[in-house]
């Protein structure tokens, strides 16, 4: 049987790519427990310095895996799915290493919600971004009823969320919930291209500008600063930062250890 997720290693990328086409990459049981097990291991990885997610075959991800949903009986089984579900996406807001979501056909419902999970976002020219829950009589539950708001004007995000329409990636770009749009076939490479850029960063400094970014946005700005100006006395005091000044004057890249 082969795997519902595949992990590649490319140079300093790891590449967790969705794989189950037949069924659209539908995000079930077993394709969250090999997330969350990826994760942790490219975690303690430090040849790994980003992350590019991406789906096999003609689509991103359908969504959560209605086949397994409706085997359901009882409100704690589906209570259950949606919570390893949320728990998975979290470890890859989290995570220390940035990510980019390489979207392609379309990403609905739990399939979008792991693209909002993503630092970074490429699509596709024509991929449709969705949450469709409503017309199930439902509502994302992974938190994209959380995270799209945070990422979009709330005015769009509440017509996404309570009309289940997607928009295509052109629209979402002009919105800023698409970092790049690809001609169709080449998110892949322009999702690599990207991570490779990041990957180049120091490592402790990218952990770092997550953290203020993601923490920051839930505090007055005043506290905001304040943990910012911490933040990055604690950076001064790195190897790193001391290859980073080393190599501007030398004009060449620096060779960041994470230290």
């Amino acid at each position: 049987m082969s795997p519902v997720l595949r992990v590649e290693l490319r140079d300093r990328i790891a590449v967790l790519t969705l794989d189950r086409p037949g069924q659209l990459n539908a995000v079930g049981s077993e394709t969250v427990d090999r997330l969350t097990q990826a994760l942790n291991d490219v975690r303690d990885n430090d040849d790994v310095r980003a992350l590019v997610v991406t789906g096999a075959g003609r689509a991103f991800s359908s969504g959560a895996d209605l086949g397994e949903i409706e085997s359901f009986t009882t409100p704690g089984q589906f209570r259950a799915f949606v919570g390893r579900l949320t728990e998975a996406y979290a470890l890859l807001v989290d995570f220390p290493k940035p990510s980019v979501a390489a979207v392609h056909g379309f990403a609905f419902g739990g399939g979008l919600e792991l693209a909002l999970a993503c630092d970074l976002r490429v699509a596709e020219r024509g991929t449709r971004l969705g949450l469709p829950e409503m017309k199930l009589g439902v509502l994302p539950g992974a938190g994209g009823t959380q995270r799209l708001p945070r990422l979009l004007p709330t005015a769009i995000a509440k017509e996404m969320i309570l009309t289940g329409e997607p928009i295509d990636a052109e629209r979402a770009w002009q919105l800023g919930l698409v970092n790049e749009v690809t001609e169709p076939g080449g998110a892949l490479a322009a999702a690599e291209a990207l991570a490779a850029r990041l990957a180049a960063g120091a490592p402790l400094a990218l952990a770092a500008g997550k953290r203020l970014v993601d923490h920051g946005l839930g505090m007055d700005l005043e506290a905001a600063i304040g943990y910012e100006r911490e933040t990055v006395a604690v950076l001064f005091c790195t190897e790193d930062r001391i290859e980073g000044l080393k190599a501007f004057r030398e004009r060449r890249p620096g060779d960041f250890r994470g230290v």
